[in-house]
């Protein structure tokens, strides 16, 4: 077989296998299955959040044709090579060794390829950090091998939530699909609220990850990390811990219940706790929230600090035309005298 022919069959198979691909996404894509994994599918879940649709966008319109872009000139430029300077197309060999034009360019080009991406990369970032006004917050903390949610705006304390076992997901009536997602107490929050949630673990290094919304964040032991989301739509989404975590890494579910408002407040009554703060330190975003992720904020301690500072007695003024008095001391006596 000559040199022409096999590329021309290198070519076709190309070919042949991008095609494949393109039908099998567009197959998926008239399949979706919103908040969970899909069969055979090739992209990204669905967004449910508006961090996940602008991580989408980068992905899809900035990674994935620039990624395409240098593999296809790599491509061709192999199979020119291959073709063009082989022994029997190119039986003289070349004297020289390289030529500054090409480099110039194969330096320069990525440079300014990688600064294009770092653009919208920076601004996804920033999306990322710049988190709205909370209006609730909810505390994850990983454990070997379950996580623990905490809900300290609504007084929630804290609750386990476990993978449900793969024996009671038929008898729930719940596809064989959803073992290792679904949890048994899941996260439950009002659709269309910006949430906080707050990252920790006690043992190990956990991560809380949730496609659908675009979360991914490290749980460390001692401490404490934020991320924040906001869903657009109703409905169930799942995740998993997603850093190797020990032998039952892979039975650390995630779970989030994205209900109405009305659902949300019956849910909250259900776990002993108030849409209504007591203090306004308890509202959302308050110091009850910091006080759960361990950084109470300023206003409490000066408060305490207040509180802890001694009485002090008021400074006599003397009256104009009689004579001055003494003023009093500027602190009582820590025990009084004993009666003589």
């Amino acid at each position: 077989m000559g040199m022409g022919t096999r590329a021309r069959a290198f070519i076709g198979g190309g070919i042949t296998a991008l095609g494949l691909a393109v039908f099998s996404a567009t197959s998926a894509l008239a399949r979706p299955l919103v908040g969970q994994p899909t069969d055979g599918a090739l992209g990204l879940q669905p967004s449910a959040s508006p961090l996940k649709v602008e991580a989408t966008f980068f992905h899809d319109v900035i990674l994935m044709p620039v990624i395409t872009g240098i593999t296809l000139l790599v491509l061709g430029l192999l199979v020119w090579i291959v073709i063009r300077y082989n022994k029997k197309s190119n039986p003289v060999p070349a004297k020289w060794s390289h030529n500054t034009l090409v480099e110039i360019v194969w330096t320069v080009l990525p440079v300014l390829i990688l600064v294009g991406i770092s653009l919208f990369s920076f601004r996804l970032l920033f999306a990322y950090h710049d988190m709205p006004t909370p209006d609730l917050t909810v505390k994850a903390t990983g454990n070997q091998w379950n996580w623990a949610y905490e809900y300290p705006d609504q007084g929630i304390g804290e609750y386990i939530s476990n993978m449900i076992p793969e024996d009671e997901i038929a008898a729930r009536g719940m596809p064989h699909s959803l073992y290792r997602l679904a949890a048994d107490e899941p996260i439950v929050v009002p659709v269309g609220k910006t949430v906080r949630v707050l990252v920790t673990a006690t043992d190990v290094i956990h991560a809380f990850a949730l496609p659908a919304f675009g979360l991914k964040v490290d749980a460390i032991p001692g401490r404490v990390n934020e991320t924040w989301f906001r869903a657009d739509r109703t409905g169930v989404f799942y995740g998993q811990c997603s850093e190797l975590c020990g032998v039952d890494h892979a039975f650390m579910p995630i779970q989030i219940n994205v209900v109405t408002e009305a659902e949300f407040a019956a849910w909250v009554a259900s776990k002993g706790g108030s849409m209504t703060p007591r203090t306004a330190e308890q509202a959302p975003g308050g110091t009850a929230a910091q006080a759960a992720a361990g950084t109470t904020g300023a206003p409490v301690a000066a408060d305490a600090a207040a509180a802890a500072a001694p009485t002090t007695a008021t400074t006599a003024v003397p009256t104009v035309g009689a004579p001055a008095q003494p003023a009093a001391p500027a602190t009582a006596p820590a025990v009084a005298p004993a009666a003589q």
